[in-house]
């Protein structure tokens, strides 16, 4: 997969917003309107999540022996032109030593799992900019959802890397064009905080009614 990392390094002002990611995946319009229009808006869910999220990223560290805890650690990386923070990182002592720490990305989310590739594709970002920073391997990581109380390990496959690494591009793609989708409405948009903006069920008939007058017309 021929991507600008492989060419060129990102400059810092360059550098998107690592949860960006998550977004371009979940839905393309609601990350224009967050990056490229500067956009946002809050509701119950969205205030649930940053609630969590203060809470863990409190900058803290903790030893625990054969496991450190690091808490809202900073994370960039110049191949991908992200940076961002990792709720969690656990440095997991390597068997049979004492001074090498393989590092363990933790991402909480509010919810349950989703279907689509948006969580696993944040996490995998952290994971990759951790082997960027720390030049060491990061082979997996988990995701842990407040809805369920259950942690879900990803692992960092080749397939999961490659589909970060293209997310990234064309998120800094969409923001370079400043293009912003037309809706299209979907069930997922009903929790969506910029369903009273973005208004997809609106277009989405405008463009049945422009549909049928074009089909009346013909007939």
């Amino acid at each position: 997969m021929e991507n600008r990392s492989a060419m060129n390094k990102y400059i810092e002002n360059e550098y998107i917003s690592l949860s960006a990611l998550q977004h371009m995946l979940f839905c393309k319009r609601q990350c224009a309107l967050i990056h490229v229009e500067q956009l946002w808006v809050e509701n119950k869910f969205t205030a649930e999540g940053r609630i969590m999220h203060e809470r863990v990223d409190r900058g803290d560290q903790i030893d625990r022996g054969r496991m450190k805890f690091e808490y809202g650690l900073p994370l960039k990386s110049s191949i991908l032109g992200i940076t961002g923070k990792a709720d969690v990182v656990e440095f997991h002592q390597e068997k049979g030593t004492k001074n090498q720490w393989g590092p363990f990305p933790v991402e909480y989310k509010r919810g349950k799992p989703k279907k689509n590739f948006s969580d696993k594709v944040q996490l995998c970002a952290q994971g990759l900019c951790l082997e960027e920073m720390l030049g060491t391997k990061v082979e997996a990581g988990a995701l842990f959802y407040g809805k369920t109380r259950r942690r879900l390990d990803v692992n960092f496959d080749s397939y999961l890397r490659e589909l970060t690494m293209k997310t990234a591009k064309d998120v800094h793609d969409m923001i370079e064009l400043e293009m912003t989708p037309k809706p299209c409405y979907e069930k997922k948009c009903d929790t969506c905080s910029f369903l009273q903006l973005c208004l997809p069920k609106a277009v989405g008939k405008q463009r049945n009614v422009s549909s049928w007058m074009k089909r009346m017309i013909r007939e």
